[in-house]
């Protein structure tokens, strides 16, 4: 399998991303992250995975709020189940994915998942979906099974 360089994913990415927003928007807080997982969960839990992967790439208004999304994960090295902010990642194995520093976050967000508690917080940077700048983000990561939700907030560039 052909790996992108990071930079390179990462350039792609914003550049695509740009399209989807406005510079100016509302951030999510670490709260309301929490809280949208936790909404993706109980979907799931009532609809099953096809139904909560289809709202979540659909990018239908019950799984997202303000520059918050959510993305699905096998607990394997299985592909992108569902994904909020970017739909073409569906299908894609990321687990090699590693931000512009070198940080390998697709393995951390593995690791808190398969943790004791299968829940907790990645630091890495990413591209903002609704601005296209690359920024500090964190993602809060919980198991559900044999998969994990996800969502992140990103922190404005001091």
């Amino acid at each position: 399998m052909k790996r992108l360089m990071p930079w390179m994913l990462a350039v792609v990415l914003a550049g695509v991303t740009m399209l989807a927003g406005a510079q100016d928007h509302e951030r999510g807080t670490a709260d309301e992250a929490v809280a949208l997982v936790k909404k993706a969960i109980a979907y799931y839990k009532l609809h099953g995975r096809d139904k909560v992967a289809a709202e979540v790439n659909l990018r239908t208004p019950l799984l997202r709020e303000k520059d918050l999304y959510v993305f699905i994960m096998p607990l394997d090295e299985g592909p992108v189940i569902a994904h909020g902010g970017n739909a073409k990642l569906v299908g894609k194995r990321l687990y090699d994915l590693r931000d512009l520093d070198g940080v390998g976050f697709m393995q951390k967000f593995r690791d808190v998942a398969n943790s004791k508690d299968g829940k907790g917080w990645v630091d890495y940077r990413w591209p903002n979906t609704l601005s296209g700048k690359i920024e500090p983000k964190s993602t809060y990561v919980e198991r559900v099974g044999d998969l994990y939700f996800a969502s992140g907030i990103y922190k404005p560039v001091k």
